[in-house]
């Protein structure tokens, strides 16, 4: 029997106790920061090269040249020819739902014209060249293809390079294949730090990119904090979550499954079930302590349980909104009668699943909207990956004669104020050639 944590909202240690639960440490350890701050000082310097080595000795292979490294096109294509029938049909549909939805995100530039003739407005723009990362070794993850390069797609970036380890010269078929799908430009197999590195800085075969996204490990996610500012990243991601809120009338059985979805992932997911009936709380336990046994990952699924998953027993619903509000999950479901109502109590998740039928894992594979979503907390200042993601936006001014003149007025003054006297002249120039020309 699986030993989860209670947690009552009725106990006076409840916040503190919850607090401690939701407590990750998300920065690595000193011998981490230096391997990585080590791996990236010498891919910098002496570029394939450095890939080369450490492809081999941390993946098992014997490459010999750079050339090596890129997955050739016609591999892409073949994985795609070759895929398995329903396998195929699978990814393709995802990829058309993920496309259709973020095809509606997409931002035009915009302007509007102020009565003196003045133009302000925005001009909006794709990255030119994005890298994304994809697990190897032991997950294969096609999904994150699918929605680390779609988005970028939509938005019109030129060129997408992704990069994938290959441990033992193994590549998975379906992340080749939805490459394939999705458009991916240049792949090439190699992982960890130094992938992340090639990315940022560039190398003799690896062009340098203007923002990298995608989900690693430690490693990776260490590399990624570390060469944001040269290059942008999408987040720092953490280990997964799923939060249930639940009014106990659904199928035990299926809130287990929905726990288990995240906490299958690895021992420091963090599944939460959160409900105001007391007897279903215990159904749930219940299930979890028989469904467990049938989980080709049940190790894994009860060292996350156990470690970091909770039952909490609330007063309500509305208590129920404010524990998940507290607690920004990556993942919120609202499996009640009417979350049409609930979900407008709810401020702060990476994604919303609404109503009995939407199961979280919907979300991870072909619903639409994206699965690459903000973790431990940080949902309530950070929103899921879109198109928004591989766009930039420049500000427009375009002044007219007049508007030269009112404006220049407001910014002579405040340049004064500041003590800024070229910003001030400058702007005075204008305001005396309006004047000038309008005494001739």
């Amino acid at each position: 029997m699986l030993s989860i944590r209670r947690l009552n909202t009725n106990d006076s240690q409840f916040w503190t106790d919850l607090k401690a639960l939701l407590a990750w440490e998300s920065v690595a350890d000193e011998q981490i920061t230096q391997t990585v701050r080590d791996i990236i000082r010498d891919v910098r310097n002496r570029g394939d090269n450095a890939l080369l080595d450490y492809t081999n000795r941390f993946d098992r292979r014997t490459l010999q040249n750079s050339d090596e490294l890129r997955v050739p096109d016609t591999r892409l294509q073949q994985s795609l020819a070759t895929l398995e029938k329903n396998q195929r049909k699978a990814l393709e549909k995802a990829a058309e739902r993920v496309r259709a939805y973020h095809q509606r995100q997409l931002q035009d530039s915009w302007h509007y014209t102020e009565p003196d003739g003045t133009i302000l407005g925005q001009q909006i723009t794709p990255l030119d060249r994005v890298g994304i990362y994809v697990p190897g070794g032991k997950a294969a993850y096609p999904s994150s293809v699918l929605m680390n390069a779609l988005p970028a797609k939509v938005a019109g970036v030129k060129e997408i390079i992704m990069v994938v380890p290959a441990p033992d010269n193994i590549l998975n078929n379906m992340v080749l294949a939805a490459a394939a799908i999705a458009g991916v430009d240049k792949v090439y197999s190699v992982g960890g730090a130094q992938a992340v590195a090639a990315l940022a800085y560039g190398t003799e075969k690896i062009a340098k990119v203007d923002k990298i996204v995608g989900p690693g490990n430690i490693y990776v996610a260490t590399a990624k904090s570390m060469v944001f500012g040269a290059v942008g990243i999408d987040m720092i991601a953490g280990p997964s979550e799923i939060l249930v809120v639940c009014d106990g009338q659904t199928d035990p059985d299926w809130i287990a499954m929905d726990l288990f979805s995240q906490a299958e992932h690895d021992e420091q997911a963090q599944s939460i079930l959160v409900s105001p009936d007391a007897e279903f709380l215990e159904a749930v336990q219940n299930s979890i302590n028989v469904l467990v046994e049938q989980m080709p990952r049940a190790t894994i699924i009860s060292t996350s349980m156990q470690n970091r998953g909770a039952l909490i027993h609330v007063k309500d619903l509305n208590e129920a909104a404010e524990v998940a509000n507290f607690i920004a999950p990556e993942h919120l479901e609202l499996s009640v009668a009417e979350p049409q109502e609930l979900v407008k109590k709810i401020r702060h998740a990476g994604a919303i699943f609404m109503g009995r039928y939407t199961a979280e894992a919907l979300g991870d594979y072909c619903a639409g909207p994206n699965h690459v979503l903000p973790t431990s907390g940080t949902a309530r200042f950070s929103s899921p990956l879109g198109v928004y993601d591989f766009q930039k936006r420049s500000s427009i001014i375009f002044c007219s004669e007049e508007g030269a003149h009112q404006l220049g007025q407001i910014a002579t003054t405040l340049a004064q104020g500041e003590g800024l006297a070229a910003h001030a002249r400058s702007a005075e120039y204008r305001i005396l050639q309006n004047m000038l020309e309008g005494k001739k």
